[in-house]
């Protein structure tokens, strides 16, 4: 089934091109998330072939993922603190949590946005949050690009060494996500210690 859908990706991303890789790392990183690896592992494994630039792969894997977390951030500012105040009760949602909500990505937003898009299952709707407290568009879109880019790169280039060896992708892919969270650990203890 999972061999199915990647064989779609790889033939929609090939027939759409960019459009293509733009697109769905748009719905991958606004509401309709799946598995980046999904299309930028087959987009670096197309670039491999000459059969697309790696560089433009990778700009527009970037892009998608910028565009689709702005959509986020722009739905939580608009409709998200509204709910929120009228159904936060149901949701357990305390008084004074969206002051401290707010507080919190005033002084610690630029590093939850980076980290944030480098954590699976977290990338996804780290852009709520931030649009919820207000954080500055300029600032949410740069650590967006930045921690977007960074995941971007590293699958495209997986995909354009190793695309033809679906065993070897996984074994790597899982090692990366090990060491990102790892790094991640590592670099939110050294900005808590000189935060503090």
């Amino acid at each position: 089934m999972l061999a199915e859908i990647v064989n779609w990706i790889v033939q929609t991303v090939g027939s759409l091109g960019y459009a293509g890789i733009f697109i769905m790392m748009f719905l991958e990183s606004s509401f309709f998330p799946f598995p980046s690896e999904v299309v930028m592992v087959p987009a670096g494994y197309l670039a491999s072939k000459g059969e697309m630039s790696l560089t433009f792969a990778i700009l527009a894997g970037i892009a998608g993922s910028l565009a689709g977390a702005v959509f986020n951030y722009l739905l939580a500012i608009k409709f998200g603190r509204a709910f929120l105040i009228k159904y936060g009760k149901y949701l357990f949602l305390k008084d004074g949590a969206l002051d401290k909500l707010e507080s919190f990505f005033k002084n610690h937003g630029e590093i939850s946005t980076f980290s944030g898009r480098l954590i699976p299952g977290i990338r996804q709707y780290i852009s709520l949050p931030a649009g919820l407290a207000k954080m500055s568009l300029f600032k949410f879109s740069f650590y967006t690009a930045l921690g977007a880019g960074i995941w971007v790169v590293v699958l495209a280039l997986l995909g354009y060494f190793l695309g033809e060896n679906e065993a070897l992708v996984k074994e790597y892919l899982t090692q990366i996500t090990i060491a990102t969270l790892a790094f991640i650990v590592v670099l939110v203890g050294v900005y808590y210690y000189i935060k503090k």
